[in-house]
């Protein structure tokens, strides 16, 4: 089974139009800039495609056949279905695994996205109160009865790791902005 992915359409696009953006400002700064002003905007331009990458690029719940991976800016979550508890949307959809409760950075639900599909309740009382995030949750769920329904690890327990791109990317950029500053003075 390929993973199913769900996350942010508007953070996906908007992430990449920042790449876009960002390799086109790189090649300008290696063709025409020079000095420590060049160095200077190169080292903000790369803590900002940094932070872009973690933010809008990175963050996503990944079903797949062995279970739920939630990737977050700078940690994942892997919830084997055998481990899943409830899910449930606040204004993130929050997945539970015993005595933990990991928080999915998407997709996430405004107060004005919860409010509109309110008010389309009495249009279509079967959507009433759903958003894209309930959809998901929902997605979750069913291939959680999936999954059981095909046994599993039932000693499976969650694991939570730091994600050493998003690190090191954020370090990497850091340090580019200090020896930009060091070198400019």
């Amino acid at each position: 089974m390929k993973p199913r992915v769900f996350r942010s359409k508007g953070a996906w696009i908007v992430g990449w139009i920042w790449l876009v953006f960002a390799a086109f400002n790189a090649v300008d700064l290696i063709v025409r800039g020079s000095g420590a002003a060049s160095l200077i905007a190169a080292a903000v331009l790369a803590v900002l495609t940094a932070v872009i990458y973690v933010t809008c690029l990175r963050p996503g719940i990944f079903v797949r056949e062995d279970g739920v991976l939630v990737r977050n800016p700078l940690r994942d979550a892997f919830i084997p279905w055998a481990a899943l508890g409830d899910v449930r949307v606040t204004h993130a959809i929050l997945v539970e695994s015993g005595d933990e409760t990991i928080r999915a950075w998407t997709p996430q639900v405004s107060t004005r996205e919860l409010s509109r599909s309110r008010r389309r309740a009495d249009a279509a009382e079967a959507l009433a109160g759903r958003t894209h995030a309930h959809w998901v949750a929902e997605q979750i769920v069913e291939e959680r009865v999936r999954a059981r329904s095909r046994g599993g690890d039932s000693a499976a327990s969650p694991s939570l790791t730091w994600s050493s791109v998003s690190l090191a990317a954020l370090g990497a950029s850091l340090l580019f902005v200090v020896a930009a500053a060091v070198a400019a003075l």
